[in-house]
């Protein structure tokens, strides 16, 4: 899968990250969640796994022919935060040529959806 980088809600130490694929689908690679109350609450499968991302993320979908100037925290968003990030589930990636083409912190993790399912969650 060959990606191509959409946008980034970066600081110094963070670094959520939109990316389109050449497959008409997502890589979204944002925080691992440690919030043991919402982990307690979610059934992950194995193959799966969640990610945490400011909403701000979602907008550089614009840059794919989406309008994301509405978001509905609908699956795969499992979980809104306090601070107003998105909890988002869906399955983890672990191609080795797909990882190569990112930079991911050990504090973050990256998650694959269909194109589809993310049109559900803006527009």
């Amino acid at each position: 899968m060959q990606l191509r980088f959409l946008g980034k809600e970066s600081t110094p130490t963070n670094s959520p990250t939109l990316y389109a694929s050449d497959e008409g689908s997502y890589v979204i690679q944002g925080w691992i969640v440690t919030d043991t109350a919402v982990l307690t609450r979610l059934t992950v499968p194995a193959n799966e796994t969640l990610v945490e991302v400011p909403p701000g993320l979602l907008d550089y979908l614009a840059l794919d022919g989406m309008d994301p100037s509405t978001k509905h925290p609908v699956p795969p968003i499992v979980h809104v935060t306090e601070r107003g990030n998105f909890i988002i589930q869906g399955p983890r990636v672990t191609d080795p040529a797909t990882l190569k083409q990112m930079d991911i912190p050990d504090h973050e993790t990256c998650i694959h959806l269909a194109r589809s399912t993310v049109a559900a969650l803006v527009g």
